[in-house]
């Protein structure tokens, strides 16, 4: 590259769209640096970053919300008639005859560090089971290892990093021998990133020689799966559908037969699971139909009278709220990268180390900087037809991102321990239990022992006598 060349270049486009300052500390840098710098505008679409600046940095768009909202339609966790528990018997036959066929799929958003945690490294190390302490991605890898065992195939596992994890992501799974899986099956690629910015749209250096760049998104990931070779990967296995799920929620059912079932038997392309909200204001997406198209709005998108809307029984109008898992089709993803698509942006204020103009280090103890990022449920119009399954909250989604208080380590180890104590008692156990009703022994079961409550009745035999105060690991 002829560097001197390509800067003269660079510094003009720089100039005509007012980001000159990124070539400031030039004269300060080796050969290898200024390549390394020059590499990264190159990258840059100053077209889309001036409309970025426009729209969502120096002011934040408003997110078009139709006049026209209605409550979308669902399936419930059972089935409302006979005609309905005919076809969800229909659904859970197709689901495990899709994944006998090894056309299913595991795909994990795992781009996040555990600093909320107090952890310092990938969020999929932290360790979280109640008995054994054992990883995120540890009781992922042991899920698909029994989902593998029991249909008979291979089940795939793609993991989307960012360029926080990916080295140390990688090193910890060579590390743990790739949890007993085989590496061939273990897919591990990197988001995409977007520029920092800060309040009057300049784009924040984080040295002299680096943009500061955050990763775009959990909606990035289906450019990602694209531009990676993960979906050429999966086309190349068979793989037709994609289980997605995000990395901090440890009772997710990977491969749950009805869900994926009722997915194919209605063609869907992207379909979501949902939980009734605990009140009008709880911090997950709603599910709405928009102008009859369903849609995912963000709770800080909708209008409060809309959220606190109620049926003549009292029950919210706009129930269902979203909890970050789909199964998405291997063909919407690539017909939504063949038509060159992008998600629409949603702006976050936020502290955002960098250097200011004279190349000093600046800690930030307030936000000072607007981070931009997709969001994958911004895809659910898009599809041609998509439905929502209706699932418990305390069966399939505890998120660990806090960590004490509300969705935090205590609370996700209390969930993980009632939902095995419930399982074996529906399959006739007797639990201790202290005077106020709560659990009186910590409680594990692997996926290896039983990946949903009916296996567990099948294993009556291998299940020991639980005293109070027992630690009891079901493996």
């Amino acid at each position: 590259m002829d560097t001197a060349k390509t800067y003269e270049d660079i510094k003009k486009v720089l100039k005509k769209h007012r980001q000159s300052h990124l070539l400031a500390f030039w004269d300060q840098l080796d050969k290898a640096q200024r390549r390394n710098l020059l590499s990264q505008i190159h990258r840059l679409d100053f077209v889309k970053i001036d409309y970025w600046v426009a729209d969502y940095v120096k002011k934040n768009a408003s997110v078009a919300i139709s006049g026209d909202l209605a409550p979308a339609s669902f399936y419930g966790y059972e089935p409302d008639d006979t005609r309905q528990k005919q076809k969800y018997a229909r659904a859970v036959n197709l689901g495990k005859e899709l994944m006998r066929q090894g056309k299913v799929a595991a795909f994990v958003v795992a781009g996040g560090q555990g600093t909320r945690l107090g952890f310092d490294g990938p969020k999929g190390d932290f360790p979280i089971s109640p008995v054994k302490n054992k990883t995120l991605f540890q009781i992922f890898a042991e899920y698909i290892t029994a989902a593998s065992q029991k249909y008979k195939t291979d089940c795939p596992w793609y993991i989307m990093t960012s360029p926080l994890n990916r080295t140390r992501t990688e090193e910890i799974f060579r590390s743990n021998d790739y949890y007993g899986l085989e590496e061939k099956n273990v897919f591990i690629f990197q988001q995409g990133t977007m520029p920092n910015f800060s309040t009057d749209g300049r784009i924040l250096l984080a040295d002299k020689a680096n943009l500061s760049c955050s990763p775009d998104g959990h909606g990035g990931s289906l450019k990602a799966l694209y531009q990676s070779g993960a979906i050429e990967d999966m086309k190349r296995r068979g793989v037709e559908f994609v289980s997605y799920f995000q990395i901090d929620n440890p009772l997710i059912n990977i491969f749950d037969p009805l869900f994926i079932g009722l997915h194919a038997l209605d063609k869907a392309e992207m379909s979501s699971r949902a939980v009734i909200k605990t009140g009008p204001f709880e911090k997950v997406g709603n599910f709405c139909l928009a102008d009859g198209r369903l849609n995912i709005i963000e709770y800080s998108d909708l209008p409060d009278e809309l959220a606190e809307k109620r049926n003549p029984d009292k029950s919210l109008t706009f129930k269902l709220g979203s909890i970050a898992i789909h199964i998405i089709n291997r063909a919407f993803v690539e017909k939504l990268n063949a038509d060159g698509f992008s998600l629409p942006l949603h702006r976050a204020l936020k502290k955002i180390p960098n250097i200011d103009d004279c190349g000093e280090p600046v800690g930030p103890d307030e936000p000072n900087g607007v981070k931009l990022e997709t969001f994958v449920f911004d895809a659910v119009p898009l599809a041609s037809k998509s439905i929502i399954l209706e699932t418990l909250r305390s069966e399939e989604f505890a998120p660990t991102k806090n960590a004490t208080g509300v969705d935090s380590i205590e609370s996700t180890k209390k969930m993980m321990v009632d939902r095995a104590a419930r399982w074996l008692e529906s399959a006739g156990l007797n639990i201790p239990k202290k005077t106020d009703g709560s659990i009186d022994c910590v409680l594990e079961i692997t996926p290896g022992f039983a990946l949903q409550k009916e296996d567990v009745k099948e294993k009556l035999n291998q299940i020991p006598q639980i005293k109070p105060g027992d630690k009891i690991c079901l493996t």
